[in-house]
């Protein structure tokens, strides 16, 4: 694989979030908490190695191959204007399986056989929570791109940080608001049995609670799972909303096996985009879907009023205006969640510059760098949107977009702001030694 790298401002010293705003410059999108001192810069001529944990086989494959795209565009990009404190990149690339066991091993082989500097990329919740000790024991920065609520509930370690793309609990504290208002407030959940199912379930129903809806009934369904019609009567017929999220190979199975049970007369549809995420929404048996509504963290069709920052995003990672690839229109992307590998490379390459990364000694000080981040502007480092960043929590706070199938395609009709997904904290991870 290719390389990564940006240009950053690179003065040391104390420095205040409005003082770094201005040090880093706008292009940046960077803000600092205060407090943060800043290192002397690195001079080597040596890659910084960065070990991708990808999913490219197991249930997993089909982000794991958008990530992998992506993580590549990301790389070309910023070696092209001059790498980390001008040090080129290298991308090391070990497929996990989307297995948990073998998550940990990968971390361990980056660690002590291809020697990176740091490890980045997961994304299924079970692999990160897998492997997420192992991180930890070896001391190894551990970027994950997971969306899961296991990095800002505190479970993990000091060493696992999310800060490119938001977890299920914002997410679904945002768009609950919107589903009682606009669809209907008696809702059954159907979503995968296991962690990133269980953060759906679990956050989901007091954050419709709030609004005056109510969960009437949980469908849980194994991720394995390649036939969903016999858990479809689980379903109360009183119900007004079906809230669903199904990821792995046979998301499409499912969403025709939905349409083939409950035809155009069925409840309200609102969908988390994993349910279709790499599919077609032109696929044969998916018209019943006309009308409803997903959630979806980036666009995958791009917006009339889509900035020139987002569109110059589309174009380098080589998705078209459906958000297929620009080489085979079949091949279907995973837009919603593939947006935070380009991100989380952009605050990678900040926080390995501020801490003015040398080498393994200073790996504790790219985390502490990360921990002093308060939030990043819109633009080409970050398309998906601004971000606000909880160091504390290891975790980033953005919009959301709810969109509505119509014509074969999504419309966005509805983004949140960032203050809708915000919640209580419930952990500390600065207070723990490393």
């Amino acid at each position: 694989m290719t390389d990564i790298g940006s240009k950053g401002a690179r003065r040391a010293g104390g420095l205040t979030r409005r003082g770094a705003l201005k040090g880093m410059g706008a292009a940046a999108g960077l803000a600092l908490g205060p407090g943060f001192v800043r290192y002397a810069q690195a001079q080597s001529s040596e890659p910084i190695r960065i070990g991708f944990q990808a999913h490219r086989t197991g249930i997993g494959a089909a982000y794991g191959r958008w990530y992998e795209r992506v993580t590549e565009a990301a790389v070309a990009r910023i070696n092209e204007e001059g790498g980390i404190n001008g040090r080129p990149v290298e991308i090391v690339v070990e497929d996990d399986g989307t297995d948990p066991a073998r998550g940990a091993e990968v971390v361990e082989k980056f660690a002590n056989q291809h020697k990176t500097d740091i490890v980045y990329g997961t994304l299924f919740s079970h692999v990160v929570t897998g492997s997420a000790p192992a991180a930890g024991e070896l001391k190894m920065p551990y970027y994950v791109v997971s969306e899961g609520y296991h990095v800002a509930s505190g479970r993990l370690n000091r060493w696992v940080v999310q800060p490119g793309i938001t977890d299920v609990r914002s997410q679904v504290t945002s768009v609950a608001p919107w589903i009682s208002g606009n669809l209907g407030k008696k809702v059954t959940m159907i979503y995968p049995d296991y962690a990133f199912g269980h953060d759906h379930r679990d956050f989901f129903e007091p954050a419709i609670a709030a609004q005056g809806g109510e969960v009437i009934a949980k469908v849980p369904i194994p991720p394995t799972e390649s036939s969903f019609t016999r858990y479809f009567p689980q379903i109360p017929s009183e119900t007004e909303v079906i809230y669903h999220v199904m990821v792995g190979p046979a998301v499409l199975t499912f969403v025709k096996e939905m349409g083939d049970f409950f035809g155009s007369g069925g409840p309200a549809l609102f969908g988390f985009i994993d349910s279709l995420e790499a599919v077609a929404l032109s696929s044969p048996g998916l018209e019943f879907l006309e009308g409803s509504h997903f959630w979806e963290g980036m666009a995958r069709y791009a917006q009339p009023d889509m900035p020139d920052y987002e569109r110059a995003y589309r174009e380098a990672v080589g998705i078209d205006d459906s958000g297929a690839s620009l080489d085979d229109p079949k091949d279907v992307s995973t837009a919603a969640h593939m947006f935070g590998c380009w991100e989380t490379l952009y605050v990678i390459k900040a926080a390995m510059e501020m801490a003015d990364y040398k080498g393994p000694d200073d790996r504790a000080k790219v985390i502490e760098a990360t921990e002093a981040m308060s939030g990043f502007d819109a633009g080409i480092n970050h398309p998906q949107g601004a971000k606000r960043f909880n160091g504390k929590l290891h975790q980033c706070f953005g919009h959301q977009n709810i969109s509505l199938v119509e014509n074969s395609a999504l419309k966005v009709v509805h983004r949140t702001s960032i203050e809708d997904g915000l919640y209580e904290p419930e952990a500390d991870y600065t207070a723990q030694p490393f």
